[in-house]
């Protein structure tokens, strides 16, 4: 068997090949082109050969052309790969030696692969963040010109429907109308292109079973359920949600020495725009009546506003994981704001409301809350009688437990000519 290390740059691919022993048998520099790979590959590699590269930009692209050939490729990941093998001298020559040394005594630190449907996902949600920030620095722009000419808008928040209209109606001097006029013709366009992406992750959402799921979660909305989905993958790489928030990066930085230990921020490592996003459902869930939302106001009482929402973030996470692990939608969800998620979604995504189902679900079963999932085509969570008494005490708060409870009361009895109407959208007549 030979191994290969590959250091991949945006034009160039430095080869490395050595042996079972160690012995480097190929050297070579490869234009990063479709065509020039695919004639590396059937020229000079083997079946046999295992590939190693680290994780860039182009990697996927290259692995994909290459997987064909070979026995295995194993993407490296580059922070690891670093602390390992740091050298003095470094170019394309050894950094590839090193890699394939790594492969070859199997101290390679391998990242996961994603499939191609997660790539995609990635992708989108990737895109949507990138069009999310050029309309806020479009937003900062006109802020800043109406700053330097101490003008108050009328409005507290600018740039709504109000806020738009008296911005575009304002009086001021011309050369800053029409630089305003500019940037509100961009921001049009790029907020007609954010609405377009949103459509396609709501139709997502509700297509995907696990972002369907995650949904149900207080603060999480169709945008952050993909990204979560995207960023985490296959949930089963995860021995528990403790690790699956490390993989995000919000756990804490830990400094250990002898007698002395330190810990600090969280690692910030995995995606940021997942840990951002997050974040930002934190802030939606801060005042709902269940655990998450009653862990996030103890915790505020004791420090500060950014730690509390990094913890729940991570809380959330762990939340999250358990729920996939188990197929099982969140318990204290509010019915009629996942109503309002689920619905907006089913439209985005050409679904027909699934009214009635038939058969009578059992009745352990029964509430409004499994009722709404039955409705949804998602799985009954588990009701009161069947919570622990750990998890009780982890409410922490008798509301919470009151709360909790209420959502899972069984549904009150609605006239049929209620019930019609509510199936079809139509509103009952009159009589």
């Amino acid at each position: 068997m030979r191994y290969v290390g590959l250091d991949l740059h945006k034009h160039t691919l430095a080869v490395c090949v050595v042996d079972e022993r160690g012995k480097v048998v190929l050297r070579e520099s490869v234009p990063v082109r479709r065509a020039d790979l695919e004639a590396f590959a059937k020229a000079k590699l083997e079946s046999t050969d295992k590939v190693a590269v680290e994780a860039t930009t182009n990697t996927w692209a290259v692995a994909d052309i290459l997987r064909p050939f070979v026995a295995a490729v194993v993407v490296g990941n580059p922070l690891q790969i670093r602390a390992i093998a740091q050298a003095k001298v470094k170019t394309d020559k050894i950094d590839a030696q090193v890699l394939a040394h790594l492969l070859r005594c199997d101290f390679l630190p391998e990242v996961w692969q994603p499939d191609e449907a997660t790539r995609r996902l990635r992708q989108l949600t990737t895109l949507r963040s990138a069009v999310v920030a050029d309309r806020t620095r479009l937003k900062n722009r006109v802020q800043s010109l109406l700053a330097q000419l101490l003008v108050v808008p009328p409005v507290k928040v600018l740039f709504s429907k109000a806020g738009l209209e008296w911005l575009r109606a304002a009086e001021l001097p011309a050369d800053v109308r029409s630089t305003i006029d500019l940037y509100l013709r961009l921001y049009d366009g790029v907020d007609a292109e954010l609405r377009r992406i949103d459509d396609q992750l709501m139709a997502l959402a509700y297509e995907d079973p696990r972002a369907k799921l995650l949904m149900t979660l207080p603060g999480v909305a169709h945008g952050v359920a993909v990204s979560l989905v995207a960023a985490l993958g296959d949930i089963s790489r995860f021995p528990d949600g403790d690790h699956a928030a490390s993989y995000l990066g919000l756990t804490p930085r830990t400094r250990q020495s002898g007698a002395k230990c330190y810990h600090g921020g969280i690692t910030k490592a995995g995606c940021p725009q997942t840990r951002a996003m997050l974040a930002q459902a934190v802030q939606a869930a801060s005042d709902h009546p269940g655990p998450i939302g009653a862990f996030f106001r103890r915790l505020r009482k004791r420090k500060r506003h950014n730690v509390a929402v990094i913890a729940t973030a991570r809380k959330l996470v762990t939340v999250a994981y358990l729920m996939l692990k188990h197929n099982e939608p969140y318990r204290y969800a509010k019915p009629d704001v996942v109503r309002g998620k689920l619905a907006d979604c089913r439209r985005k995504a050409g679904k027909a409301p699934a009214g009635a189902k038939k058969g009578t679900p059992p009745a352990a079963e029964a509430s409004r809350l499994n009722d709404l999932y039955r409705e949804h085509g998602l799985p009954a969570c588990q009701p009161p009688a069947g919570w622990s008494e750990a998890e009780r005490r982890g409410h922490g708060d008798p509301a919470v437990t009151a709360f909790a409870e209420g959502v899972h009361e069984p549904p009150a009895a609605t006239p049929r000519r209620k019930r019609t109407a509510a199936a079809t959208g139509t509103k009952p007549k009159a009589k």
